[in-house]
């Protein structure tokens, strides 16, 4: 059973997003996702400054398995991408909550969100 971060929100389409008090938001993907993709072998993610839309793609992860691409859990400006992952994606697989995240949004406005048990309790994860 893949591990679900309790401090942190998550998206349906499997994306979660950390508050980092007023600063930007922290979004990676959850092990539940990270799980089900494989060995992740490729990440593109927006650029520093791009803006991103709630619900809309932004991105894809690439596995030996598929292509999946990034959904934007929020509305606003990337202000950083975490550089060390597009080098090195297997970061997404064994720490997807810490150093596997992915990129930072100075946020406008959220799209809908799951709680921790929320997001748990849909796709098989545990606490």
């Amino acid at each position: 059973m893949s591990k679900v971060a309790a401090e942190l929100q998550y998206s349906a389409e499997h994306e979660w997003i950390a508050r980092n008090g007023a600063g930007p938001v922290t979004i990676g993907v959850s092990a539940v996702a990270a799980d089900a993709l494989g060995d992740i072998v490729y990440v593109d993610l927006p650029e520093v400054g791009a803006a991103v839309t709630a619900g809309e793609p932004c991105g894809e992860i690439e596995s030996t398995k598929s292509v999946s691409e990034l959904f934007s859990p929020v509305t606003g400006e990337v202000t950083e991408v975490n550089t060390a992952v597009v080098d090195d994606p297997a970061q997404v697989n064994s720490d997807p909550y810490g150093a596997g995240w992915l990129f930072k949004v100075a946020a406008e406005s959220e799209g809908p969100l799951l709680s921790a048990q929320e997001y748990a309790a849909a796709n098989g994860g545990g606490l």
